[in-house]
């Protein structure tokens, strides 16, 4: 059995036994009346969001058995994916107990609101985790978020820690489900110390100690294009990281303007005992202040993450495909994948030949290794879903004409989020089968 195949059964058998819990504790007997049922309906959903919850924040909290069995990339979108179905799940929690106890007082639904706030125990609080748990779900919606800077952005999103923590109180003190000394009551206790213990230990302790231990700075920053530059890092020992060529840390620059700020940038350069590089793009506030690092600056990082590394190959043949700051893990990957000459093909993709990157590298790379070079300029047609220009479009060029040996290799796609998945389309469109298609979309 795959890892990922494991961990998926086991969130499944953790939805079904916060359900089992609930009907063996006498919930299978109180469905009686049209009150009991709404109220008991309310229960579930309460239990079965709450456990989605849980698996969202193990979902980022970047632990090594998830990012083995899924990478990043995957593992964010299935967290985005439960954001919803966790909200509904909650709200609807909220609305069918505040029924159910209104037919039983009997009250109206506004008056039995207040009759709880005001009477059950640590019930306020629930309310406000409702509160902050609707707003870092809104702020996660595609056309929200877009509105957002990263940084403004990465702090509202934090709130669902604090949304989590300020509900468990209400789970402990209303109703008997979770009365003291129940099976079930130290059952979800565990749930969210075990959660708690693997956010602190692989979000912060594990990083503060790699960090310290490998004595991180910066060694000096080259520029590379208009609001582009490389970053070049200096430690010891980083050979035992386990870094690979394609892969991303998390990175946190101490200067007095960034030190707060924690932003994923990819290696551009295959990683060495002592030396490590990226390349960035100033896409917000924090990326542009990167470009005046000063030498000496001490750096701290997570990582690293990410399946986006020659390991996944399955093919002799490579294809490596980047749009824009993309290019960065692709460039990477380049200077250590395994291919014989003329096994590999490059191809960069801008709106303009000023949206390439490191071009340079990669045309003394391409032709010291044996692979082929692609350069893809122009802009897309409006209203036409491809990653390719309007004129390949109208020459009915695809990937499959571009690379003839297309189904004989590994594709490996870099870019803003939209644009990739129109490359994974066009792959999958070739007849490229899933396990053959590797992508890390960049932004956020």
């Amino acid at each position: 059995m795959r890892l990922a195949d494991g961990l998926q059964i086991i969130a499944v058998v953790s939805v079904a036994l916060v359900i089992a819990i609930f009907l063996g504790d006498g919930g299978a007997a109180r469905f009686g009346t049209p009150a009991d049922a709404i109220t008991s309906l309310g229960v579930v959903t309460g239990l079965v969001g709450t456990d989605l919850l849980l698996l969202m924040m193990l979902l980022a909290a970047r632990l090594p058995p998830i990012d083995r069995a899924f990478g990043h990339d995957s593992a964010m979108a299935l967290h985005q994916s439960l954001g919803k179905p966790a909200l509904y799940l909650i709200l609807g929690h909220g609305v069918l107990l505040t029924i159910g106890y209104a037919m039983v007082q009997p009250a109206s639904v506004f008056a039995e609101v207040w009759i709880m706030l005001t009477t059950l125990p640590d019930l306020p609080l629930a309310f406000v985790g409702l509160g902050l748990l609707v707003t870092v779900v809104v702020t996660s919606l595609v056309v929200v978020r877009r509105r957002f800077r990263y940084e403004a952005w990465h702090l509202v999103h934090l709130l669902s820690y604090l949304a989590v923590l300020v509900a468990i109180p209400h789970q402990l003190s209303v109703g008997t489900l979770f009365r003291e000394g129940s099976v079930q009551r130290y059952y979800w206790l565990a749930l969210y110390l075990g959660v708690a213990g693997g956010v602190v230990l692989f979000r912060f302790v594990v990083p503060i100690v790699r960090s310290l231990r490998s004595g991180l700075v910066v060694e000096g920053v080259d520029p590379v294009a208009r609001d582009v530059v490389s970053i070049r890092l200096s430690g010891r020992r980083l050979g035992r990281l386990g870094a690979r060529s394609g892969q991303f840390f998390i990175w946190r620059f101490w200067t007095p303007k960034l030190w707060w700020q924690a932003h994923p940038f990819s290696l551009s350069a295959a990683p060495t005992g002592s030396a490590l590089r990226i390349t960035v793009r100033g896409l917000g506030d924090a990326s542009t202040a990167l470009s005046a690092l000063p030498k000496g600056t001490r750096v701290s990082f997570e990582g690293p993450y990410g399946l986006f590394t020659d390991v996944a190959r399955t093919s002799p043949r490579i294809v490596l495909i980047a749009a824009g700051i993309g290019v960065a893990p692709i460039r990477s990957l380049l200077e250590t994948a395994t291919f014989a000459p003329g096994q590999a093909t490059v191809i960069l993709r801008g709106g303009t030949a000023d949206d390439t990157y490191l071009v340079d590298e990669l045309a003394d790379l391409c032709r010291v290794r044996g692979a082929e070079l692609r350069i893809i300029a122009g802009k897309r047609s409006p209203g036409v879903n491809s990653w390719l220009p309007a004129d390949a479009v109208r020459a009915q060029i695809t990937l499959a004409t571009l690379v003839p040996q297309l189904r004989e290799a590994d594709v490996y796609i870099c870019g803003p989020r939209r644009w990739t998945d129109e490359v994974v389309r066009d792959a999958r469109s070739a007849g490229l089968p899933t396990r053959q298609i590797h992508f890390e979309r960049f932004d956020w």
